[in-house]
């Protein structure tokens, strides 16, 4: 029966007629008219106490005054007047509910050709895309009430009016796409526009429902061509792979160049300051030499050669040969083999030469 269909033909239950027949009879042995009274005021009592109904957490009370809708009430222990004047609906708005689009779960044992304790519904799932290919979709969505009078007064059926709009709004979104961007890509931004929509018909219809989530489980080709689906969109993932791999690599060997080049040039730039200032100093070296000399050319020109003497002396080897014809030996012929060969074939000479080497 709908919740909102109400009995007009009330008849009080058994147990209530037969307590209303013992208060009768005990009223007959009192006092026939101060029995009637009291059964009247108890039957008063008893009407009035009718008004009280509780609200449950996450409940939110309707009042209806003849049938019309007059108040909302807050859990807790509420009170109205007596039916039929006025009438309260109870609606649980924190309970979240859920709408199976191309899909129905299973109950019990799995058949054979369902898949993961579910069963298609081709009616509702095949549906054809913006590239006028066809697509098998699955669509779960939750909902709860966001408007209990809506939900109960403005639309006959809210959930049915919810389970059609979702199929219109998904129908629409897809019919707007191609397959391979539904599929892969623009999977998240389908289920966004899917819900938007969704929405603006349910707010259309005064339905008072609000969706919280719709999310697109299954996104597939049809059965007889899902495999070669499946490899273009195996090939398609493996392009963008690549290419992000590929972003990667510049990402790391570019940065890496540029280092590697300013750190040239900075090289570069140091060898540059090293030698103009090694040439500075050497041309300040030797123009402070060349003052000195113009000063004192004789005692400059004896320092500057003494001076080369004893840097370049001190790197060579130096044979020191006596005045006389005692060695016979020629300063122009190969002095240090003539010298070894000299002190073996005469042992008995000494030559004052020093032949050693410092």
């Amino acid at each position: 029966m709908d919740r909102r269909q109400y009995d007009d033909d009330f008849s009080p239950p058994d147990d209530l007629r037969q307590a209303i027949e013992r208060l009768q009879q005990w009223g007959q042995r009192i006092r026939p008219g101060i029995g009637l009274w009291a059964i009247l005021a108890l039957l008063l009592l008893l009407w009035l106490g009718s008004g009280f109904y509780v609200v449950g957490p996450g409940e939110r009370g309707v009042v209806l005054l003849f049938r019309e809708a007059v108040e909302q009430t807050e859990p807790g222990l509420r009170y109205r007047l007596p039916w039929p004047i006025q009438s309260h609906e109870v609606v649980d708005i924190a309970q979240v509910r859920r709408a199976e689009i191309g899909f129905r779960t299973t109950e019990g044992a799995m058949t054979p050709g369902t898949r993961s304790g579910t069963r298609s519904m081709p009616q509702e799932a095949l549906m054809l895309t913006g590239d006028e290919n066809i697509v098998d979709v699955q669509l779960f969505v939750q909902y709860r009430i966001q408007d209990p009078v809506k939900f109960l007064f403005a639309a006959f059926e809210p959930e049915s009016i919810l389970h059609t709009s979702a199929q219109v709004a998904l129908r629409s979104v897809v019919g707007q796409n191609t397959i391979d961007y539904t599929m892969t890509d623009g999977r998240v931004e389908v289920q966004e526009q899917v819900k938007s929509y969704m929405q603006k018909l349910l707010d259309t219809y005064q339905t008072g429902l609000l969706v919280s989530e719709a999310r697109l489980l299954v996104v597939d080709p049809p059965s007889e061509v899902r495999d070669a689906f499946h490899d273009v969109v195996r090939a398609l993932e493996d392009r963008e792979r690549l290419v992000r791999e590929s972003e990667g690599y510049r990402e790391d060997i570019v940065p890496k160049a540029r280092g590697e080049a300013a750190q040239m040039i900075q090289q570069a730039e140091g060898y540059k300051a090293q030698r103009v200032i090694r040439a500075q100093g050497d041309a300040g070296r030797f123009l402070a030499v060349l003052e000195e000399y113009n000063k004192a050319k004789a005692v400059t020109r004896d320092r500057l050669y003494l001076e080369s003497i004893e840097r370049i002396m001190p790197t060579m080897e130096k044979f020191i040969l006596p005045d006389g014809e005692k060695s016979g030996i020629v300063p122009l012929l190969p002095l240090k083999e003539m010298i070894g060969t000299s002190d073996k074939e005469v042992p008995g000479n000494t030559p004052s030469a020093e032949g050693n080497k410092r």
